[in-house]
């Protein structure tokens, strides 16, 4: 109970009550259910309507997956999710040897969320004997065999899967960056030469990207309430940390980092021309100051210095050039974000 409430206290999680654990699955959602209602002493809660039932090692539900389960529970009083087998069922014979098989084609596994009319899963569970708290697991067969029941099966997303073995871990692991990686804010400070070089980087990156949504960072405010979790931020008229730092600053102050660490590329341009290259290069190597303090409110953010060159009497040399260093510090950008890897932190890299 304090590891939890530690949890909710970190992730500044609302409207939450905890409920006692029991012993075995169908306690512990027993003691949730009691929870909800009414007829119990001390009961601070109001008693729904609907009540979902889902399992923590399946992280990835969709909202939409909860809409139908819940739709389909108010119309047919119990509802839950459903996926095709991908092994064939098998029964061994008490010598280990195959006893029967099942046609796959004909059998679904039983996925979480379910849903159910309170009063349909509440009844079923109060008519429970202690056989079926003890070792039963599936709550769509109680609602059946107490409240005559037959739940609405509802087809659910690939990512119900649970994580059960350490290895699964490192696959949620993949889905959160896949999913937390769909779109990209570039911030730039300045508006008018869109011929810039830094608005060519947002248009290469539009282009190379092309699974990914790249806006451009002129409401930051509304971009980081839409849950942004990349930026890359490009220092135009200054080889400073000026409009990255303001980007630091909004992003630590809307805790958006709470929950999944934001990427945040500072990109400079070397163009040999206002600033000598040794000046150039001690204020850009400032990042690591920067990356140390943004780390500990999980911010990930690292450096890139994209070389723009001047090539004299050769224009289309010279677009050419910058062409290939423009794609390079896209395919930087676009690993950064992908990957999310914190050995990363505070490094310069060079396109």
């Amino acid at each position: 109970m304090e590891t939890m409430k530690g949890i909710i206290q970190r992730y500044q999680h609302k409207r939450i009550s905890l409920v006692e654990a029991g012993v075995t699955r169908h306690r512990s959602i027993f003691n949730g259910l009691k929870a909800l209602a009414e007829d119990q002493p001390n009961c601070r809660l109001s008693k729904p309507e609907v009540v979902i039932i889902h399992d923590a090692v399946r992280p990835f539900v969709e909202e939409d997956v909860l809409l139908k389960v819940v739709t389909a529970a108010q119309e047919h009083g119990a509802s839950g999710a459903i996926r095709p087998l991908v092994s064939t069922v098998i029964s061994p014979s008490a010598d280990s040897c195959l006893d029967h098989s099942l046609e796959r084609a004909r059998y679904r596994a039983s996925e979480m969320p379910q849903a159910f009319l309170f009063d349909v899963i509440y009844e079923a569970y109060q008519q429970c004997s202690d056989y079926d708290l003890e070792f039963g697991t599936e709550c769509l067969h109680l609602a059946l065999k107490y409240s005559h029941i037959k739940a609405k099966l509802v087809e659910g997303s690939p990512d119900l899967w649970k994580v059960t073995y350490k290895r699964d871990l490192y696959a949620a692991e993949s889905i959160i960056k896949e999913r937390i990686s769909q779109k990209v804010c570039v911030v730039m400070d300045t508006k008018e030469d869109e011929e810039h070089v830094g608005h060519c980087l947002e248009e290469m990156l539009k282009t190379e990207l092309n699974h990914v949504k790249v806006t451009s960072g002129q409401d930051l405010q509304q971009i980081i309430l839409e849950q942004c979790y990349n930026f890359v931020c490009v220092n135009v008229m200054t080889s400073d940390f000026e409009e990255t730092q303001r980007l630091l600053n909004m992003v630590e102050e809307s805790n958006l980092s709470i929950l999944y660490p934001v990427v945040v590329i500072s990109v400079h341009f070397l163009d040999y021309e206002s600033v000598p290259l040794g000046q150039k290069m001690e204020k850009v190597m400032q990042i690591r100051e920067f990356a140390k303090e943004a780390k500990k409110r999980n911010i990930l953010l690292s450096g890139l210095l994209i070389y723009f060159p001047q090539v004299e009497n050769n224009r289309g040399l010279e677009e050419q050039k910058l062409r290939e260093s423009l794609r390079q510090g896209t395919t930087i950008i676009s690993a950064l974000i992908k990957e999310r890897n914190s050995g990363l932190i505070g490094q310069l890299l060079v396109a």
